[in-house]
């Protein structure tokens, strides 16, 4: 029987032998994937190898991405691999090894990504959902691009179970304070809003005069109406890939030097105190 509150997971954890931790685990994991239902259709494809946590090749030569999450990466170029990238990649090759080497693929409203990449959800032969499978287990961080973001709900209760226990990438908080942002890349960041902004090419929010959030023009509809009226002074938590809002060599003190562009609203959090 599953145990009903996945908070106490961390502290077991501790207690418990590791079989008997990953068990309660998977009991949490079982009942986050209970959100994502089994697709109405599904193309079934042959999987050749799984190039990390996110991404995986199919036998017939595409590249597929996975929708709805970003995994740790692995070290490429002479770079170490961040925590739980190979984690996160044998889980998938797992899964997939589990599922026979052939899953349900459902592509996305937009079907391809900038660097030609199949955009779909990827699901096992019992239907359960391995994007779901692999955020409740702490190996990936939640993502929204509009418009795939069917399954943004269920993939944040997912990514929950794991936040709540405290495993996997949420072992350690990778949330940086808005003015501790060192260097570009993907990341959490939380801050007060100190400024908001508003032009014909989209809104930004100033967190802690230290990170600019971008929401392009094209993006608005994303976000409700008057979502942003009541956010200044809120502290919020955002996250997506951080790079450099100035070209300059160096900055003065209290400039903005950094932008995260927001790609839907369940990007964004406002922290409850």
């Amino acid at each position: 029987m599953c145990v009903a509150n996945p908070s106490g997971f961390a502290a077991l954890q501790r207690k418990a032998p590791l079989v008997g931790a990953f068990f309660m685990l998977v009991c949490w994991a079982s009942q986050a994937l209970a959100f994502c239902p089994p697709p109405a259709r599904a193309q079934w494809v042959a999987v050749r190898h799984v190039v990390d946590g996110d991404t995986v090749r199919l036998v017939d030569g595409r590249s597929v991405r996975l929708i709805g999450i970003n995994a740790p990466e692995i070290g490429r170029k002479g770079q170490a691999d961040e925590p739980f990238a190979q984690a996160a990649r044998k889980r998938l090759q797992a899964l997939i090894k589990a599922s026979d080497g052939r899953v349900g693929l459902v592509r996305g409203k937009e079907a391809k990504d900038r660097y030609g990449r199949t955009l779909a959800h990827l699901y096992s032969r019992e239907g359960r959902n391995f994007e779901a499978q692999l955020l409740s287990e702490g190996l990936a961080y939640r993502i929204a691009f509009a418009p795939n973001t069917e399954l943004s709900r269920c993939q944040q209760s997912a990514e929950s179970v794991a936040r709540q226990a405290a495993v996997g990438v949420w072992k350690r908080s990778p949330v940086v304070p808005a003015h501790a942002v060192r260097k570009p890349g993907f990341a959490l960041a939380s801050g007060r809003v100190t400024a908001i902004e508003r032009s014909r090419a989209g809104i930004r929010v100033t967190l802690d005069s230290a990170v600019t959030l971008h929401i392009p023009a094209r993006l608005r509809r994303a976000f409700p109406t008057g979502f942003f009226d009541n956010l200044k002074g809120q502290k919020v938590e955002a996250r997506g890939w951080i790079r450099s809002a100035s070209r300059k060599a160096s900055y003065t003190s209290g400039q903005r030097r950094w932008q995260l562009t927001l790609t839907d609203v369940s990007m964004l959090d406002r922290v409850q105190r």
